[in-house]
């Protein structure tokens, strides 16, 4: 756990706390309990499904709470936390797709797209507007030009 913990950033917090990683989460248990952010929370959710060393991860909206930088951290240390797993991961966040291997567009409950990132840019015009739809934003010197 510490080391999950620590890839996902936030192993500083449990040396600060009365009983460290033995200290109950929320007060609802004990008036020392450990009341998480909404980052933070998240990010023990995905340390708890991590830990639990099954062989599917269903992750929805994980990163929904983080900052930008955080949300960054959990993406870049992700396939290490993913390693030999089959791990799900729903967004409607589509800069998190870029992390997948595979990516399925849904709509009206049924997959209308399906492939890498880069395969779905080039040929498949659901996925590609909306990724454009959220990037256009990022890149603030030309407006309307995306970098993919």
């Amino acid at each position: 756990m510490k080391n999950i913990i620590e890839d996902l950033g936030f192993g500083y917090i449990f040396p600060k706390l009365s009983n460290a990683l033995e200290t109950c989460l929320h007060k609802d248990f004990d008036n020392e309990g450990f009341e998480p952010s909404g980052g933070i929370g998240q990010k023990l959710a995905i340390s708890r499904a991590v830990y639990k060393d099954a062989d599917i991860i269903l992750l929805d909206e994980p990163t929904a709470a983080l900052d930008p930088k955080a949300e960054s951290d959990i993406y870049e240390s992700y396939e290490k936390l993913t390693d030999k797993k089959l791990a799900f991961y729903i967004s409607h966040r589509l800069s998190s797709s870029k992390f997948c291997d595979r990516i399925l567009v849904f709509q009206d409950g049924q997959i209308i797209e399906q492939g890498t990132h880069e395969d779905l840019m080039r040929d498949q015009p659901v996925y590609a507007e909306l990724y454009n739809i959220q990037s256009k934003y990022y890149n603030e010197d030309k407006p309307g030009e995306i970098l993919v």
